[in-house]
């Protein structure tokens, strides 16, 4: 029943937008509750977004953490829900500052339903395993995310009937994030082995990692950037050539963040070297609109977030296995704890290393 309701909305959508004729044909699904089709009509295509209200509310704006922990997770984290309203707003930005986003053509907000314009289908994994020169796609990607970093975004982004809060990757969300190590993966791997001991010093090494988190300089953060999540559009010029997907969850933080989740993919290898040159790529692109961004505190601020981004996605990846039944993401887990392994050398590291080494066996010695 449920379903079939679902679909007469959608089958309302597309006649009110003036694509009730058009073809459609499914996309495949992935980690979230969205849903995606493309639409054919004649020589015309276009992208339904299907973002039911499904999942637990985003996070009201001047929430307290008591209030956030019993909305849920989302409100915890501060993710949107995969509202398309922030979709819209997001997209709106990154238009204006020239970029390529989808374009929204049309929207319904309360039933969760968009209408996109249609990116095209190559994905940077796709084009990678095509043969397609990966060091030079990274490039513009680091690019495009430059211009994203440097831009000044407002509290709120405006979308059709409304503004959308862009909030903070603050304490909690950070802790809430980080800590899905410890609360999936010895439920996944039963050598990790977490008792009270552990966890408080877990604890202790986490809110000093995160308290320095907290410092670093900040700006809009899409949060979700990498190799399944970016398109390669190279009739087009500069830093539009690359598409944006995926960043309806969009935060004011840490703008290393974006790097890490773009040059320490959890679906595709990059090569240390690549990571490297990339990284000084966009260094120079930050430095020639700021004389003073300071190289040696940005790859400090970036390993300290690339390895509380790596305990993060091995949780997710074992929450994804364990709760919800998809063990496909347990592919990716090998790589994520390589680039982990990397992130643990550095020195600014040092305590969540030994922590590692003494309660991960699986973990290689660093």
């Amino acid at each position: 029943m449920a379903n079939n309701l679902r679909g007469s909305e959608i089958v309302e959508f597309l006649a009110r937008s003036g694509w009730g004729d058009a073809s459609r044909t499914a996309l495949n699904e992935d980690a979230s509750t969205r849903r995606y089709e493309r639409l054919r009509r004649r020589l015309e295509t276009a992208m339904l977004m299907d973002a039911p209200r499904l999942e637990s509310p985003p996070c009201p704006p001047g929430a307290d953490d008591e209030e956030r922990l019993r909305l849920g997770w989302n409100a915890t984290s501060r993710l949107a829900a995969s509202r398309v309203e922030a979709f819209a707003a997001v997209a709106g930005h990154l238009v204006a500052l020239g970029l390529s986003a989808p374009r929204v053509l049309d929207v319904d907000i309360p039933r969760g339903l968009a209408l996109l314009e249609d990116l095209g289908d190559d994905l940077f994994a796709r084009a990678i395993e095509q043969g397609a020169d990966e060091t030079a796609l990274y490039a513009a990607a680091g690019e495009t995310l430059a211009a994203v970093h440097r831009a000044a975004a407002p509290f709120t982004l405006p979308y059709r009937g409304g503004e959308w809060p862009i909030l903070s990757f603050d304490h909690l969300a950070l802790s809430a994030n980080v800590d899905l190590f410890v609360d999936w993966m010895p439920k996944r791997d039963l050598d990790i082995r977490i008792n009270e001991q552990t966890r408080l010093r877990w604890e202790r090494v986490r809110e000093n990692l995160i308290a320095k988190s907290e410092d670093f300089p900040r700006a809009l953060m899409l949060r979700d950037t990498h190799a399944e999540n970016l398109i390669w559009l190279p009739q087009r010029n500069g830093t539009a050539r690359v598409g944006l997907l995926d960043f309806q969850d969009a935060l004011m933080g840490p703008a290393p963040y974006d790097l890490v989740s773009l040059l320490q993919d959890a679906r595709v290898d990059v090569p240390e070297q690549d990571e490297l040159t990339l990284l000084t790529r966009y260094v120079k692109a930050r430095r020639a609109a700021d004389p003073d961004f300071d190289h040696g505190q940005f790859i400090k601020h970036y390993v300290t977030l690339a390895a509380q981004r790596a305990s993060k996605i091995l949780g997710i990846f074992a929450r994804l296995d364990l709760r919800d039944g998809k063990p496909q993401y347990l592919r990716h887990m090998p790589r994520v704890w390589g680039y982990l392994q990397r992130s643990l050398g550095h020195p600014a590291l040092v305590t969540l290393a030994a922590w590692y080494r003494d309660n991960v066996p699986s973990l290689k010695t660093i």
